[in-house]
Parts: C-alpha cells; sequence; structure tokens
C-alpha cells in the first residue's frame, strides 16, 4: 500500500475531499483530510466516514492511519 493509493480510496469515497497523507514504510500512515461532507457532524462521524471509504483496506493493507479531519472552515481557522 502506498499513500497514494489511500488518497485516492479516500477522495473516492468522499468527493471534493482534500487529502494528504503520508509514510515511507507501507503500512503507516498519516493523513489530513479536508471536506465539506464533515460539515454539521461530530469527529467520530466523520471518521466513520473515513474507514468507510477505505473499507477493508483497514487492518489488511493498512496496518495503522493516524488522521485528522476538518471542514473546510476549520481548516483555515486552524492553519
Amino acid at each position: 500500500m502506498n499513500p497514494q493509493i489511500i488518497k485516492q480510496l479516500i477522495e473516492s469515497g468522499l468527493p471534493g475531499a482534500d487529502v494528504t497523507v503520508e509514510g515511507d514504510d507501507g503500512t503507516h500512515f498519516n493523513a489530513n483530510i479536508v471536506c465539506e461532507l464533515f460539515s454539521g457532524k461530530n469527529m467520530l462521524q466523520q471518521h466513520r466516514m473515513v474507514y468507510k471509504a477505505l473499507g477493508d483496506k483497514i487492518g489488511n493493507e493498512i496496518h495503522a492511519l493516524s488522521f485528522k479531519t476538518y471542514t473546510p472552515q476549520e481548516y483555515k481557522k486552524n492553519k
């Protein structure tokens, strides 16, 4: 597994998302996900959306994924 594939999976599951993924060992990754679809949802709901986009890759090809989710407004405010 590589960061580009994870990025594509998340973007496919969350249309319009701006995703950055890093990781160089093939199993451990970090991601930032900015998506308007997160608006009005709590962090748990947002994370469930990401896990749904990744499907069965989590725990299999993707051993560990640490990520942060933001609405576009939150991202602008925090960055």
